[in-house]
């Protein structure tokens, strides 16, 4: 049989004398995947990541919360250890996380609507906005 390419299918690989051969990781790297749109990974996992939806308080618990600030701002003397369960908007996109943080209550502001605790790692001010819950601790820090 008798194929189009039979003058040329013996014939020796042609070696360039002007360019040297490219070593083989470099010719891999020729035909590694690639990322068409840089960043788009990042913007589908971020995408993908979950957020809480920012918290509505009714009347009954804002007055309740209210109510648990007072009697902790009349004990701020004694150093009342407390635990605060607070939303945490997210820097990137719509909604938040809940979290919370135990500490010795250190100040409430009612003119500015926030509340200062000391951790044992950190000082933080949450603002009475975010705050869900606030709850006395008996153990001391």
């Amino acid at each position: 049989m008798s194929s189009d390419y039979d003058d040329i299918i013996h014939l020796p690989h042609h070696v360039s004398k002007r360019h040297p051969r490219m070593p083989m990781r470099k010719r891999a790297a020729q035909f590694a995947p690639f990322s068409a749109i840089t960043g788009h990974a990042e913007a589908i996992k971020e995408a993908a990541r979950v957020t809480e939806i920012e918290p509505i308080m009714s009347e009954d618990s804002n007055a309740t919360l209210n109510k648990k600030m007072t009697t902790l701002m009349r004990k701020i003397g004694q150093r009342p250890v407390v635990r605060i369960h607070y939303f945490c908007p997210d820097k990137r996109k719509e909604g938040g996380c809940y979290l919370q943080a135990v500490g010795i209550l250190k100040k409430v502001n009612f003119d500015e609507r926030y509340i200062e605790i000391v951790t044992q790692s950190d000082q933080m001010a949450i603002s009475w906005r975010w705050i869900v819950d606030i709850q006395e601790e008996e153990a001391k820090l």
